[in-house]
């Protein structure tokens, strides 16, 4: 179909409806950090939380995404590129649908984060799991860091190929101090200053571990 022949339909059902079906905004909070620094532990931990206070989520975590979506992708940074486009349009749609959006990837090019943002815009909270090298080797229990350096995978983040930093990420979780609770405590709090989630929230169980 030519590209001038597509139509933007109008939804009868909108944005606006189903996040108040759901009691909660929107949003996609886009873990970014080298491997092993707890993004989907973090991630997951956070979406188990949400799921007990009754809000609708979904985890897109790296692995995962790669054994369907994105399946055909390698690890050029070319490759990379495309799995960051096709998640973060993913995740577009699921944030029109009213979800709390929670994506666990690397991400270790600043212009590919930088995409995601003018692509999400407002409804993106990027958090940087920021965590040394030798401690993220430390936690790899899939011992990729190891066969890296070994040469037995190559373009491995943070061995053969580069982490760069977020120079201005919404939050930064230190999470060689920090323990997983700690993490999602202040995600929480982060997610009821942003208004995603009822200052009512804060009452409740949230609290509760």
């Amino acid at each position: 179909m030519a590209e001038n022949n597509l139509v933007w339909h109008k939804p009868y059902v909108t944005r606006n409806d189903r996040e108040e079906l759901n009691g909660h905004r929107s949003v996609c909070i886009w873990f970014t950090g080298l491997p092993s620094s707890g993004k989907s532990t973090i991630g997951h931990t956070l979406e188990k939380r949400l799921h007990k206070l009754g809000c609708r989520t979904m985890v897109f975590d790296g692995d995962n995404i790669r054994h369907g979506l994105c399946a055909d992708l390698g690890f050029s940074p070319e490759d990379r590129s495309e799995n960051i486009r096709r998640i973060s349009e993913v995740a577009k749609l699921f944030i029109e649908a009213g979800v709390i959006v929670i994506t666990a990837f690397v991400s270790p090019y600043r212009k590919d984060r930088q995409r995601v943002r003018e692509l999400l815009g407002d409804d993106l909270i990027e958090v940087y799991c920021r965590c040394p090298v030798d401690v993220c080797r430390q936690r790899d229990r899939k011992g990729h860091y190891d066969k890296a350096i070994r040469g037995e995978i190559k373009e491995f983040t943070g061995v053969s190929s580069p982490y760069e930093e977020p120079e201005s990420p919404d939050l930064i979780l230190d999470t060689d101090k920090l323990d997983v609770d700690e993490s999602v405590e202040i995600l929480l709090n982060l997610l009821v200053e942003r208004g995603v989630l009822p200052l009512s929230t804060l009452k409740g169980p949230l609290n509760r571990r």
